[in-house]
């Protein structure tokens, strides 16, 4: 069955993984970044584009010279730090060559859960938003620990998308997009192009498969968070060319989740 042509989408939420940014020593990788950059302005006419982006800890690896990630907590949101202003240097410098301003957000939990905080943030996305701004969206590593423990950037993405009343949700990862089981230990794993509901079922298989940092497990969770609000959710590989094109010309690239209402 063919896509449907996502044309006509005007709002968007963009989330791009760790490591899709970054290169085999988890250093950022200035090449990914600006092929991202490229993307996202290969569809930015007539549309609303939001990113939520990792890369902050990749970032301050590259800075710091270190020959690895760190794997204590601490350390992890002291590297954020240092990479966070990296990250969006890096950012500013590929956008500013196509005359597009961007803005800096770093959230955390309670921008969403508490009430006055979440209406600031809206209004602040949407002043961005009408001045033809890109806000560059990020959890706040050096001071939410959950985050960087269990990787919900994906979920961040999918609160900021359902917040910002977004048309869609695109989780752009190193893979090409949700299998029956892991492709990397099962050469008979299969990639499914549609998912119509996020049943149990598959919420436990994927959970049973996905136990690593930023793994399926959260992608399909918010997919299913973005879904339960009428939000056509996406999940492919950032290598692809030309990917957010693709996507939204209706191309069968990576696996898409149906809204639920």
């Amino acid at each position: 069955m063919e896509r449907r042509d996502f044309s006509g989408v005007r709002r968007l939420v963009v989330k791009i993984g760790t490591s899709s940014l970054t290169d085999e020593n988890s250093r950022l990788d200035e090449r990914k970044v600006g092929k991202f950059v490229h993307d996202v302005m290969g569809i930015r006419e007539g549309r609303e584009i939001l990113i939520v982006t990792s890369g902050a800890i990749g970032a301050g690896i590259g800075k710091l010279n270190m020959k690895g990630r760190p794997t204590k907590l601490d350390m992890l949101q002291a590297v954020a730090a240092v990479g966070q202003g990296i990250l969006m240097q890096t950012y500013e410098k590929f956008f500013s060559d196509y005359g597009q301003p961007v803005a800096q957000l770093l959230l955390t939990a309670e921008d969403f859960s508490d009430s006055k905080r979440l209406s600031n943030l809206k209004a602040t996305l949407q002043n961005l938003l009408s001045w033809g701004v890109i806000p560059i969206i990020n959890e706040n590593d050096t001071v939410a620990t959950e985050e960087i423990k269990i990787g919900d950037n994906d979920l961040l993405a999918a609160h900021v998308a359902i917040h910002s009343q977004s048309q869609m949700l695109v989780i752009l990862s190193d893979v090409d997009g949700l299998y029956t089981e892991d492709p990397r230990s099962n050469t008979n794993a299969r990639l499914l192009r549609r998912v119509e509901r996020v049943s149990p079922e598959l919420e436990e298989a994927v959970s049973k498969s996905s136990k690593r940092f930023g793994g399926m497990y959260t992608k399909v969770i918010a997919a299913k968070m973005a879904t339960s609000y009428g939000i056509f959710t996406v999940l492919a590989n950032s290598a692809e060319r030309d990917v957010l094109k693709r996507i939204l010309a209706g191309e069968e690239i990576g696996t898409l989740f149906l809204p639920q209402k």
